[in-house]
């Protein structure tokens, strides 16, 4: 399948009013607040690994060698990226040392984010799917919570991925070859190189024709509380009792927001007690944007899984845990 030039998007659909088309909003929400590349290059002090001072690669690096790259591979400049950040860390300088907090002047306060993610759309890359918008996307997180910055130097974690936002909600859809979670580097250069392989790894015309499938088939209002009191369930089970069973990483608190969004969400609610698997999967990753930033992509690519999932079982009739009574 092959991407458009968004400003021809209403051709390809017979009916363009149909088109669902709504402003930009957060793709990740949690306790998240937005920043400018600019505040992460300029005002944010980097974090040393502290036995031998060794800087780690910043925020700003990350996002500038992301972009950098997918510049390369799809031949233009990308739109400004969004970044969302937690966990803020603050400190002073030495000369302000005892000083009230009331009483700080600016350049004597120091800070960092703790969690980092950002996405940049790659401009006339887009498709329609289920008469919705989708924009190709490119993106990463950093948590150095998930370092240890109080030893020496050593290779330091990041996840990346590439996948469509949603223009709708913004909800992020992530395939499994569309995110590498594990990028372990030592250098920018490594960092760089990661990140083309996952773009050149990437099936979008896989991702795309899974994702279109979705709307061909649909649940009952029984099937889908059957389908949430299992997921409900699932967490509880023993060890054991989840061999075989597909994991789910959605927590209870938002597998209630995915029923709450079944009776309300304007684009993704229940049809005359009718709900596709394409609206399911949306109710999923919009409440996955409640992740906090570390653990966000993965959530968000284990929801794809388990609606493919699902879809796979309904279309092959395959027995699953989740339908089964």
């Amino acid at each position: 399948m092959e991407l458009i030039a968004n400003h021809q998007i209403e051709d390809i659909v017979q009916d363009t009013n149909t088109i669902v088309h709504k402003s930009s909003s957060r793709f990740i929400e949690a306790n998240t607040k937005k920043v400018s590349l600019e505040h992460l290059k300029k005002e944010c002090i980097i974090p040393v690994f502290a036995k031998d001072n060794e800087t780690t690669l910043s925020h700003f690096e990350f996002i500038d060698a992301t972009k950098e790259i997918a510049e390369s591979v799809f031949n233009g400049g990308l739109i400004e990226p969004s970044i969302r950040v937690s966990h803020q860390i603050k400190g002073r300088i030495p000369s302000a040392i005892g000083k009230p907090v009331k009483e700080l002047l600016e350049h004597e306060k120091t800070t960092y984010y703790e969690r980092m993610a950002f996405m940049m759309e790659v401009p006339n890359k887009q498709i329609v799917v289920n008469n919705q918008i989708l924009n190709l996307s490119i993106g990463g997180v950093r948590a150095y919570n998930q370092e240890n910055l109080f030893s020496k130097k050593s290779i330091e974690k990041f996840k990346v991925f590439i996948g469509f936002k949603n223009t709708v909600c913004t909800n992020l859809c992530i395939a499994t070859d569309g995110l590498n979670s594990e990028i372990r580097v030592s250098s920018i250069q490594e960092l760089k190189e990661a990140i083309q392989n996952l773009i050149k790894n990437y099936s979008q015309e896989n991702h795309l024709e899974n994702m279109e499938k979705l709307s061909n088939f649909s649940l009952t209002e029984k099937q889908f509380a059957h389908l949430v009191g299992k997921m409900r369930m699932y967490h509880f089970l023993s060890k054991t009792e989840k061999k075989g069973k597909f994991p789910l990483q959605l927590t209870d608190s938002q597998i209630g927001a995915v029923v709450k969004d079944y009776f309300s969400d304007e684009n993704f609610r229940r049809s005359d007690n009718l709900i596709n698997l394409w609206n399911v999967y949306n109710l999923f990753t919009g409440a996955n944007k409640s992740s906090y930033i570390d653990n966000n992509f993965e959530r968000n690519v284990n929801a794809y899984e388990f609606i493919q999932n699902i879809r796979n079982s309904i279309e092959n009739r395959v027995p699953n845990w989740y339908l089964s009574h």
